[in-house]
């Protein structure tokens, strides 16, 4: 569903989507896909493998969840958490390379891929980096992009891509909007009541609600976050 984009956009849909990072090796894959409607797949830059995203695929087929490339900087041993200063030739080049990856592993699923999301670093750099912004868009096609407003999102509907925009119920924010970096104390929610009512929060002004799967905990509070967005009305519907 093609929504407006732009500052003081308020949409209030009765479906939305429930996504979260799989296929990065300290996920429980199998557990989430159970309950999310959309998964990001780790393409092999940050985390996961080849053989990770076929078997995420294959049962996200069996679940009937969307797939979307979650497309990174080349840094595994940071988790792909760190900025890097990545020429634009080379970051089109890096993100076509995953997005291309995962669409290997979806089409032996018999799947499509449905958007692109950065990863990370790169999805807080591509908010302001119109270079960055620009080499994650030429380099995924004409895919959807699911992310935070920013000019990735700007640029993206500009250009006449659909775009979703996403919330994240389990991350505190600043005064901005923006994200409560990882490191600062307080960054990542804990406490399920909280989180479950933020997602409420977030499904009427989003198309997407993001629970970080990567913590102690993450299978529980999707699930938990899933019950209150059916209990408060919402359907959830892949993206």
């Amino acid at each position: 569903m093609r929504r407006p984009y732009g500052p003081g956009t308020t949409v209030r849909p009765v479906q939305v989507d429930l996504n979260a990072d799989l296929g990065e090796e300290v996920t429980d894959d199998a557990a989430l896909l159970a309950v999310v409607s959309s998964a990001n797949v780790a393409c092999g830059y940050h985390a996961g493998s080849n053989a990770i995203m076929r078997e995420v695929c294959a049962e996200a087929a069996v679940r009937g969840v969307s797939v979307g490339a979650q497309v990174s900087y080349a840094d595994r041993p940071n988790f792909g958490r760190v900025a890097l200063d990545v020429a634009y030739a080379t970051l089109r080049e890096q993100v076509a390379d995953q997005v291309g990856q995962l669409r290997d592993a979806a089409a032996a699923a018999g799947l499509e891929v449905r958007y692109v999301k950065p990863h990370g670093a790169l999805y807080h750099r591509t908010l302001d980096d119109e270079e960055q912004a620009r080499a994650v868009l030429d380099g995924s096609d004409d895919l959807p992009v699911l992310g935070m407003p920013g000019r990735l999102l700007e640029f993206a509907a500009a250009a006449g891509r659909l775009v979703h925009r996403e919330g994240f119920p389990d991350r505190a924010e600043l005064p901005s909007g923006r994200l409560v970096p990882r490191d600062r104390p307080g960054a990542v929610i804990e406490e399920g009541a909280l989180i479950c009512a933020r997602a409420v929060e977030l499904a009427a002004r989003v198309d997407s609600v993001c629970v970080h799967g990567d913590h102690p905990g993450a299978v529980d509070h999707a699930r938990a976050v899933r019950r209150a967005l059916e209990a408060a009305g919402y359907r959830l519907r892949g993206l």
